[in-house]
């Protein structure tokens, strides 16, 4: 969803002030972003989101303190029904596929490379901030076909296939596509609290104890080709 005020509220989160203040300008300079708030470590990032609301965080991944993947995964757990959708995209000089799959599925919308041209910064927030999810230097529409390709090697054997029902595939749908339980909630017209008691239920079916390990299983054995 996009802001509804006309001003895209964004915060940086990076140890470096040279690269910082350089990102700054470089948003600032489209008419429609606002540079809300700057942080230096992991911590800053926590006590600063709630409070400013931002629509986009840039998260740099290798940070003091609080990492970017912890910071994530704090933001995403600890996401209150209330507050603006926040779309969080993530800064790296470098990262493996297994980090990209993480990232995904604790809901980072995007991974930009720190060397990517300035006007490739630019059009992966705004395909972001359309609801679509923007990895390296690529647009991706269909999460599931994405995964699939960037984790083969992903395996299960000898689990056999579980019996979920319809509303169970749902939202294990959604899982796979990186929504968080709150989106998942909203999509179906439910409570946060009915969602994440039918994940317990899916979690237990299936044999996993966490989300990324749950959207890893439903792609490698083709639990929604069917959806």
């Amino acid at each position: 969803m996009k802001p509804t005020n006309g001003s895209v509220r964004l915060l940086i989160a990076d140890d470096h002030p040279i690269f910082r203040h350089g990102l700054r300008a470089l948003l600032e300079a489209e008419p429609d972003f606002q540079v809300v708030g700057e942080a230096a470590d992991g911590g800053e990032v926590l006590a600063m989101a709630p409070r400013l609301q931002p629509d986009v965080l840039l998260l740099d991944l290798a940070m003091p303190h609080i990492g970017g993947m912890e910071a994530l995964r704090e933001l995403t757990m600890s996401a209150a029904p209330s507050r603006r959708p926040l779309r969080i995209v993530l800064l790296t000089v470098a990262i493996e596929k297994k980090q990209i799959v993480e990232a995904l599925q604790l809901g980072a919308r995007g991974v930009v490379l720190k060397d990517a041209a300035a006007l490739l910064l630019i059009k992966a927030l705004r395909v972001v901030l359309a609801g679509q999810y923007w990895v390296g230097r690529e647009l991706v529409t269909d999460m599931v076909q994405y995964l699939g390709r960037l984790a083969p090697a992903v395996s299960a054997q000898g689990r056999q296939e579980p019996a979920l029902t319809s509303r169970e595939r749902e939202i294990l749908s959604a899982i796979v596509s990186g929504l968080t339980n709150r989106e998942i909630a909203e999509k179906l017209g439910i409570s946060e609290d009915t969602v994440k008691h039918h994940l317990s239920r899916i979690f237990d079916k299936v044999g996993v104890s966490h989300r990324l390990e749950l959207a890893m299983f439903a792609v490698n054995h083709g639990l929604l080709r069917n959806d």
